[in-house]
């Protein structure tokens, strides 16, 4: 066994690019998903250290050099923070393995170097970005200006805490904006690190700040009047809570929400390959992301035989302690989504599904908050375990006519995040994927590609991340008249 033993704690908070004593006493125990142990502790930041980080925000913003730097000279230090991902990528995949229960297997590149590709993407697209441009207008020419929206709150989750933390911030930083990051309490333990990397790296003062806290100061900070855009990554029922609040401010909102995913299996599928493709991305996470491909959806033709491939695969799946190596399927984060999911297990076969794998917590572990690898077949796209998103290691296989109706079902749900279609002919998958409404969609693999747009359609959310369509979120658009016949000397 690995299990991490020694305690972590920090007494202080990342306020304005220094630690700081906290102005309250609240602490955050972080809880071990696999020991039910107390593993860490942290302060937990109040309003008043809220009001601090985005006073140090907006002084930064309004006079410090950061927004007034060049390009360069903010990439030269954005470099430094990721150069310091590849340097302790280790520490932060066990980190949070230790917090979330991802499998330390997985986590070394979910967790830590994916971070680390986000930020070296969103340097690739502000190199390229176009700040400034002429145009012909009607009445005359034109400058059209893109300047950095200004303060930033940066809202992540648990699941993938410095990979989501990476795609608000670095877009954000680099664009010239300054930020503060709040870490969920499941998992403040890695953003130290990152605060360290961050002072390390040469950030000037108030440029960024970081702040462990939960929902009640989450809303105090995306509601705070001198916050100019609020990026949020969490639940549908969050996000709108998030919506609704800054709107009081007409603050600016990126969300990035929940999904509930179909990979397609067209009838010329290679069923080996589409198995090999698809279970590691729907159990990814031990089933707690929100691009996971949570309904499979199989031709009735070859049903049976997929049900069986999928059965086996989801059933072979290493069930332990995500910081054994050898694990490929850890505990949940934290009880109440243990019982999440086991609840939405006894509802599915009140519903009439059929469990072919799983359904249990694991009977090899007597602590943790582990539930089992679970299939269900017979799925009717109707019933709730195949319209709500569970987030948990439970899959629906849905079996459909034709490619007409397999694309009905897939679109036959609130969200619309990703997708995936298997098939021996691309063009084919192709059709299928331009004609699923979904933001991210894969043909014969399952790719999240930093230098395109990342986002939903309906419930998935608002606006997008990565590419230069996410970069643009950070920025506002200004429109300078210019006199009839100038030319630029």
């Amino acid at each position: 066994m690995t299990e991490r033993t020694e305690l972590v704690e920090h007494g202080q908070l990342f306020i304005g690019g220094e630690f700081t004593d906290p102005l309250g006493t609240e602490v955050i125990e972080v809880i071990s998903p696999h020991t039910e142990q107390v593993i860490g502790r942290v302060p937990h930041a109040s309003e008043g250290d809220v009001d601090r980080a985005v006073a140090a925000a907006r002084r930064a913003f309004d006079e410090g050099p950061w927004p007034r730097m060049g390009l360069d000279e903010r990439i030269a230090v954005i470099t430094r923070i990721k150069d310091a991902f590849a340097v302790r990528h280790e520490e932060f995949a066990r980190l949070i393995s230790a917090q979330n229960g991802t499998p330390y297997s997985s986590s070394v590149m979910v967790q830590a170097l994916a971070a680390m590709m986000v930020w070296d993407s969103a340097i690739t697209v502000a190199r390229d970005f176009p700040y400034e441009e002429r145009r012909d207008g009607v009445l005359g020419p034109l400058l059209v200006r893109r300047e950095p929206v200004g303060v930033v709150a940066a809202v992540v989750p648990w699941n993938v805490p410095q990979f989501t933390a990476a795609a608000k911030l670095a877009p954000a930083l680099l664009a010239g904006c300054t930020a503060v990051l709040k870490v969920s309490p499941e998992t403040p333990l890695d953003a130290y690190v990152l605060a360290e990397i961050a002072e390390e790296a040469g950030l000037p003062p108030g440029v960024l700040s970081i702040l462990p806290a939960d929902r009640e100061v989450s809303e105090y900070l995306v509601g705070h009047r001198d916050v100019d855009k609020v990026s949020f990554t969490g639940s549908v029922a969050a996000g709108r809570r998030v919506m609704e609040v800054a709107s009081r401010n007409l603050t600016r909102v990126t969300l990035e929400l929940g999904g509930k995913s179909a990979a397609i299996i067209l009838p010329d599928a290679d069923l080996e390959a589409a198995v090999a493709g698809i279970v590691p991305f729907a159990w990814m996470i031990n089933g707690q992301a929100c691009v996971a491909q949570t309904r499979i959806l199989a031709p009735r033709s070859r049903y049976e035989e997929i049900a069986e491939a999928f059965a086996a695969a989801a059933g072979a799946l290493r069930v332990g302690d995500p910081l054994d190596p050898t694990t490929e399927l850890g505990p949940l984060v934290a009880r109440r989504q243990q019982q999440r999911s086991l609840d939405y297990i006894k509802l599915g076969q009140e519903e009439g599904a059929k469990i072919l794998t799983g359904g249990n917590r694991p009977a090899a572990q007597e602590r943790g908050w582990y539930v089992e690898p679970t299939l269900f077949g017979s799925v009717d796209n109707s019933m709730r375990i195949a319209r709500e998103e569970i987030f948990g290691p439970v899959i629906c296989l849905i079996p459909y006519e034709d490619e007409a109706e397999a694309v009905r079902i897939a679109d036959d749900s609130p969200y619309g995040l990703s997708g995936s279609v298997w098939t021996a002919d691309t063009e084919r998958g192709i059709d299928v994927a331009r004609r699923v409404r979904t933001g991210t969609y894969s043909v014969n693999t399952f790719s999240l590609d930093m230098l395109g747009p990342f986002g939903g359609y309906k419930n998935s959310g608002l606006g997008r991340e990565f590419g230069p369509e996410g970069y643009g979120e950070f920025f506002e658009h200004k429109m300078i008249h210019l006199p009839a016949g100038y030319r630029e000397a």
